[in-house]
């Protein structure tokens, strides 16, 4: 129930484009307590290089005024120093911005990448890695741009537009309130532009973000894509996700293509006007050359504030849609970790009871599971495909939470227990032996406390029949095997996560279909491998080859998520039909 609530939250807090909420953005941006005087001293110098920038047209109109007499040299000087200081004092102010937004988009990403990390398997479940990785890279540089970029930029536009107004209005009244006559035409102009932006720039950044899971889900199987000729439908699928971001981004170029003439128009228009007005003064003699030429120079000034102020909405529509999908993804409830510590386990027994889970509210996938397993026996799970059998593993892992019953070891409850020490305890061989991208020894030791040695690394892979293969490589334990261990055959695999099952020395192994996809010579040696690991360890097995678990203590076989017999193999086939007929199917004969 759980499950489904979170999925739909998750659907209606990314619909819609929502509008700029600065007080989820400044909550965002002090979680991550970045370096604020960095933001201060780039802010501050930019106001500086701003003010300087001001000052400038006010000493040529005295300049130019002097035409025809006598050259103030020190006031050449001086706006010389003034250009030249502005332009300098801005450097080093972008200087500032920029390693600021650089100190916040790094520590937003590893809050991300913390919080990711410590999120439960059902998140993963219900959204794509492709768009959890458009939050972690895409939307944390938006974040960083308005912040480090954008607001800076409107503060000192602000700055420059109101501090020009003061001291046009001090030259001249009239001139200024002809100018400034237009600002309200261009807000009513404007706004609708920037609205309707910001809702393309939303969209835009919602189907980047489905592309990119898209694209990285095809590229991580491109091998299925090759070898099921779907070359075909997966570009014809891609490009009509290119297209939908190529009309997206056709809508935002146009409006933002809207916006940048109507500025320029708007303000072209009053240099035009200022330059009639202000001629026809200049011709009665009630103004002086010096004046127009200060207010040419501020109108040339007022140019970029105007546009940067533009682009202030753009920038805060694309943020408003990042800040709302990383609350969304900070809000997610993490995994259960902490909980009672947890020491030796090894002679402790192993108990599911009455156990009821399901993925997905009224869709039940075990119903009143119980089992057995003593300290060092093998348990085993029968049963055909989708009766359940991987989700015991699931919940015996802590990747789920029973919806109703207890899994107990000793007398604890593990959902009472620390994670990390439960898992401690696990060691867990699949049918996929996940295999990280890196070296030999990086997989051997993933996710190990302590440093081991070469002789121990050998030791185990002696012990898993792995140890003449990795030293055929041309680099023995530092060999790269390639993304997901392509470099690797699925028997070099198996063998490498049973020698990895053999450092962690666990007291609770789970062999999950270990050898099912493998070919018989390959099968043999690794079964010869979990023979040795599975020596004195409690140890649950789920197998279709019946052949690997007829020697088990117990067999629990599951049907549409019930146990519907259990006992020794020989039990079994006395007593349980349909098991009976599995081992007809498999043996050819009943075993």
């Amino acid at each position: 129930m759980q499950r489904s609530a979170a999925l739909t939250s998750r659907a209606q807090n990314s619909a819609g484009p929502k509008k700029f909420n600065m007080k989820s953005f400044l909550k965002l941006i002090r979680s991550i307590n970045p370096h604020y005087w960095e933001l201060a001293v780039g802010l501050g110098l930019g106001l500086v290089a701003t003010a300087g920038q001001l000052l400038v047209p006010t000493l040529a109109k005295s300049l130019i005024n002097q035409l025809g007499h006598a050259i103030n040299n020190t006031m050449v000087v001086t706006i010389l120093i003034l250009f030249i200081g502005s332009a300098l004092v801005s450097a080093v102010s972008g200087a500032a911005l920029g390693i600021f937004g650089e100190d916040v988009v790094a520590k937003l990403r590893e809050k991300l990448w913390a919080k990711l990390l410590v999120l439960p398997v059902t998140y993963f479940d219900t959204t794509k890695s492709g768009e959890t990785t458009s939050r972690l890279v895409n939307d944390s540089t938006q974040v960083k741009d308005l912040l480090a970029n954008s607001v800076p930029q409107m503060v000192t536009s602000l700055f420059q537009l109101v501090g020009a107004l003061a001291l046009m209005l001090m030259m001249d009244w009239r001139m200024t309130a002809i100018m400034f006559a237009v600002v309200p035409l261009f807000i009513l102009i404007f706004m609708p532009v920037a609205t309707q932006s910001r809702k393309i720039a939303f969209a835009r950044q919602d189907n980047l973000a489905a592309f990119s899971s898209e694209a990285s889900d095809v590229l991580g199987a491109v091998r299925l894509v090759k070898s099921s000729n779907a070359e075909a439908l997966e570009g014809q699928t891609g490009q009509q996700r290119i297209h939908r971001l190529y009309k997206l981004g056709i809508k935002e170029a146009v409006y933002d293509a809207i916006a940048q003439p109507i500025t320029t128009t708007l303000m072209m228009g009053m240099i035009v006007g200022v330059l009639a007005y202000g001629a026809s003064r200049v011709a009665t003699g009630s103004m002086n050359m010096g004046t127009l030429f200060a207010f040419l120079m501020y109108l040339t000034q007022l140019i970029g504030p105007f546009a940067t102020l533009g682009q202030f909405f753009s920038a805060t529509a694309k943020a408003s849609g990042s800040t709302a999908r990383i609350n969304e993804l900070l809000n997610e409830p993490e995994e259960a970790r902490q909980g009672t510590p947890l020491t030796d386990i090894s002679g402790e027994t192993l108990a599911m009871q009455n156990v009821n889970f399901a993925y997905e509210a009224d869709t039940p996938v075990l119903k009143n599971v119980s089992f057995t397993a003593a300290p060092g026996q093998v348990i085993a799970f029968a049963g055909p495909s989708g009766g359940g059998k991987s989700t015991i593993i699931s919940l015996l892992e802590r990747f789920y939470t029973p919806d109703s019953g207890r899994i107990m070891i000793g007398g604890q409850n593990i959902a009472d227990v620390d994670v990390a020490a439960w898992r401690e305890k696990i060691g867990l061989v699949g049918q996929d032996a996940t295999i990280m991208a890196g070296t030999i020894r990086y997989n051997l030791t993933y996710g190990a406390k302590q440093t081991y040695t070469d002789e121990q690394l050998w030791q185990v892979l002696d012990m898993a029949y792995a140890k003449d293969f990795v030293q055929a490589m041309p680099a023995g334990l530092d060999t790269e095997v390639g993304e997901r261990g392509v470099k690797v055959s699925g028997g070099q695999r198996q063998r490498l996560a049973i020698a990895r099952a053999f450092l962690r020395d666990p007291q609770l192994l789970i062999l999950d279909e270990a050898t099912a996809s493998l070919d018989a010579e390959s099968e043999m040696m690794v079964q010869k491998a979990l023979n040795k690991l599975m020596y004195g360890r409690t140890t649950i097995v789920i197998a279709h080859r019946l052949s690997t678990i007829v020697n088990a203590d117990r067999i629990y076989f599951i049907e549409n998520g019930t146990v519907t017999g259990s006992g020794t193999h020989q039990a079994l086939v006395a007593s349980h039909p349909v098991y009976r007929q599995y081992v007809q199917d498999q043996f050819g004969q009943v075993a």
